[in-house]
């Protein structure tokens, strides 16, 4: 009983403590995540782990690693780059015009430049500290002294805290520490994966051509199913040139990345659909993986069946892009070069 009231105000003691500055991903603190519910013993080790880790940076704050202000024009990215460039900037225009009203919150976490007397690299706040460059103010920074490791992890907190990331980004950038040398070990703290995880994220990114990477973009909405099965779409040749010859088709560029991702998908299968056995069904999904449509060959005809309930409106929207559909399909033969594949 003693032992219970004494872990008891312990628990107590931990959160009374006032708010330490949190170096967040964004210039609001992150929403404390959620605890697991487990055996006592696992609670009181992962009370005793947070306490830990809150008491080091009280100390650290206190301490020599004060808050300073520093040019953003000094400032460079971090070598290890985990985020693809953002195509929707709704939400850093809100940052951007949070710091211009309220000032900068949270500090970001640099350290100094390992080749560069008086420059810094990023380990965290990368968005902060480009509002701030646009702003034309100082940024608020904690300098601390790490090496590549330390400094991966760090961005691992930042990705950890803001759960952003999507499944490709998290693969690139897993697949980039590896080939730079990185332990396993550092890829999988970093991205607060266990090691299975971290296999699959590498061996997509291995799989999917950089360039086709890259054309689909973030797909957000895409998870790690849909990337596997065009990871597997990509042992065949044929099928990665389908997909790289529709990516750079200008309804394609100007799709957003979920679409992109499902252009590049439908190319890579479209010749397992052509060669299916004359009668058989084949199931047009969506970005998301709900059935759309299902397409049934005959050696006659090719008959399109739409599912509801948005059926008959994509029926008319499908009716009136056909033509342009057409083009599209006469420039995507041209550029793939039928002869190679038959």
């Amino acid at each position: 009983m003693a032992a219970m009231s004494k872990r008891t105000d312990t628990i107590r003691h931990l959160f009374a403590q006032p708010p330490s500055p949190m170096l967040s991903a964004d210039n609001n603190p992150p929403e404390p995540r959620r605890v697991a519910a487990g055996a006592v013993r696992s609670m009181k080790e992962s009370f005793s782990e947070i306490e830990r880790e809150n008491e080091v940076l009280r100390a650290r704050v206190a301490g020599s690693e004060q808050v300073v202000e520093i040019d953003p024009a000094l400032i460079d990215p971090s070598p290890f780059a985990d985020r693809f460039a953002q195509e929707d900037d709704t939400a850093f225009e809100a940052l951007k015009q949070s710091i211009a009203e309220s000032g900068q919150e949270i500090p970001v976490l640099l350290r100094a430049h390992g080749t560069v007397p008086g420059r810094y690299q990023t380990a965290f706040g990368h968005r902060r500290i480009r509002a701030a460059r646009l702003l034309g103010r100082q940024v608020k920074a904690i300098v601390r002294a790490l090496n590549d490791d330390e400094l991966i992890v760090a961005q691992g907190v930042e990705n950890s805290a803001r759960e952003d990331l999507s499944f490709i980004e998290r693969a690139v950038f897993a697949f980039r520490l590896e080939a730079a040398g990185r332990s396993r070990a550092v890829i999988q703290q970093a991205l607060a994966i266990d090691r299975a995880e971290a296999s699959k994220l590498i061996a997509v990114a291995k799989a999917v051509p950089d360039d086709l990477i890259h054309a689909i973009g973030k797909a957000p909405k895409i998870g790690r199913g849909r990337w596997q099965e065009l990871a597997e779409l990509m042992r065949e040749k044929a099928a990665t040139k389908r997909a790289q010859a529709v990516a750079i088709l200008p309804a394609f560029i100007s799709a957003h990345s979920d679409e992109r991702f499902a252009r590049a998908l439908g190319a890579a299968k479209r010749k397992e659909a052509a060669n299916a056995p004359a009668g058989q069904i084949v199931e047009i999904r969506d970005s998301a993986g709900l059935s759309i449509a299902e397409i049934r060959a005959s050696e006659r005809d090719v008959k399109v069946r739409l599912a509801k309930p948005a059926g008959s409106a994509f029926a008319q929207f499908l009716t009136a892009r056909l033509p342009e559909l057409f083009e599209e399909f006469r420039s995507f033969e041209t550029g793939d070069g039928k002869s190679k594949d038959n």
